[in-house]
């Protein structure tokens, strides 16, 4: 009998099993093309059914039911553009430098992939995820977060009513933190894809470096967002306004940092203030809410924390600032003013409704302190000179770069960062190739 601190590993353990059963018996017999018309029954499901979805997703996760929606629709996309991509895995004929052979290469699924995926954008990051999988060939063994298993689950449901094998799609929600474990080092899973903090990403990639296991790792973020004195304020206030405050600041690319020229500090904050002073935090099926709840009584502590510090060396609160007396873990939305560098905002992501403000001189002073930091998954950047903006661009030391726009993220677009950001991609033509291995074959004597 199975003892109750043992359950969870043990359940995942044949949700392991059942995926395997049923990788070479389904998707090795199936084409590019099936799997594609399979993965568009799925997306019309989940477009058929967003409303329901995303008033699931609100209640579990907090963000505002039209900010939940929009989650919905994105995560629909990438079910869409993988149903396209899945007739597409192309390999190569290569010209042999042996007479009368030929060489060529395929790709194949890498076979079953441990699926580990964050609280703040829950059906998003499954689908993210699980398209290019099934795209690829691969059953998928999926821990989804413990804050928002339901939106996973509904999103399994419709994969099986699209089509897939049920054994094809296993959702094990559960808080034991050796599940994760469970997924690394297990060797019937080929690859593992993990969305959450460097610090787990780090242990998860040494324990699946025992089994030799195929690892994508996006990790944590400490994004800077660049205002240049010649850039569009109107443009620049509505790209802050998305990366900081989306999900109230609960997201890996949100700006962390953002550095304004000097000239214009006074105008930006005025403006930023304006805009902010617009938002309401609340429930989630509140029509009039604009800003949900965070996470965790922790998550408020954090922001605070961050204000104390820097108000401690010299920043000034603007607005917002201080946590409401009361039920939930609201935090409203806060920007300070004349933030120094040496505050641990600008050392330690803050995940949460903060825009802390640091001004700058010149251009290569920005770009240093942009860069001075481990993370490297996104940056924004906004100013009207275009030399400026690809010099910039191509100085910053991320993943992705967004110009003149606070949204970094599509599904035709490559997701991912470097240096303790993670590697891997998601999303875009790369995104199947993170489920695939290639294979060379050699057919020789073809002329005896």
């Amino acid at each position: 009998m199975t003892s109750p601190e043992n359950y969870h590993q043990s359940a995942l353990a044949k949700a392991i099993v059942s995926a395997e059963s049923v990788q070479e018996e389904y998707f090795l017999s199936t084409t590019g093309a099936q799997r594609g018309a399979l993965l568009r029954k799925w997306n019309d499901l989940i477009i058929a059914n967003r409303n329901d979805i995303a008033i699931i997703l609100s209640l579990e996760n907090g963000k505002p039911y039209a900010e939940a929606l929009g989650e919905v629709l994105y995560a629909a996309s990438f079910v869409s553009w993988f149903a396209e991509e899945a007739p597409r895995a192309y390999g190569h004929t290569i010209p042999s430098a042996t007479p009368n052979t030929i060489l060529s290469d395929v790709r194949e699924p890498v076979g079953v992939c441990g699926i580990i995926t964050p609280w703040n954008f829950p059906a998003a990051m499954i689908t993210r995820k699980v398209a290019p999988a099934f795209g690829a060939g691969c059953t998928v063994v999926i821990k989804p977060p413990s804050e928002t298993p339901y939106t996973c689950a509904i999103l399994a449901k419709l994969a099986v009513e699209a089509g897939f094998p049920p054994k094809s799609i296993q959702v094990c929600p559960t808080k034991d933190r050796q599940a994760a474990s469970e997924l690394a080092t297990n060797p019937l899973v080929k690859k593992i894809s993990f969305t959450g903090s460097t610090g787990v990403g780090k242990i998860l990639a040494r324990l699946a470096a025992g089994t030799l296991k195929k690892v994508s790792l996006e990790l944590g973020g400490n994004a800077p967002l660049i205002v240049f004195d010649d850039a569009n304020l109107d443009v620049t206030i509505e790209g802050v306004m998305t990366s900081k405050f989306r999900c109230s600041g609960q997201t890996c690319v949100c700006a962390n940092r953002i550095y304004v020229q000097r000239g214009i500090e006074k105008e930006f904050v005025q403006r930023l203030v304006q805009a902010v002073s617009r938002l309401k935090y609340g429930a989630g099926l509140d029509s009039t809410t604009t800003q949900g709840p965070l996470v965790n009584r922790s998550a408020v502590d954090k922001v605070a924390s961050h204000i104390s510090d820097a108000v401690s060396k010299g920043a000034q609160v603007e607005i917002g600032g201080e946590a409401p007396k009361g039920e939930g873990y609201f935090f409203p939305p806060t920007v300070l003013s004349s933030v120094p560098t040496n505050a641990i905002v600008t050392i330690d992501e803050t995940f949460g409704p903060l825009a802390a403000i640091c001004a700058f001189d010149t251009e290569d002073e920005v770009v240093k302190l942009a860069n001075a930091t481990e993370f490297g998954l996104a940056g924004y950047l906004f100013s009207e000179n275009i030399g400026r903006c690809h010099r910039v661009a191509a100085r910053m030391q991320v993943g992705m770069v967004a110009v003149n726009t606070g949204k970094v993220s599509a599904t035709e677009a490559p997701f991912g960062g470097v240096k303790a950001s993670g590697y891997g991609r998601e999303g875009s033509v790369y995104g199947m190739e993170e489920y695939q291995v290639i294979k060379a074959i050699t057919v020789g004597n073809i002329h005896r």
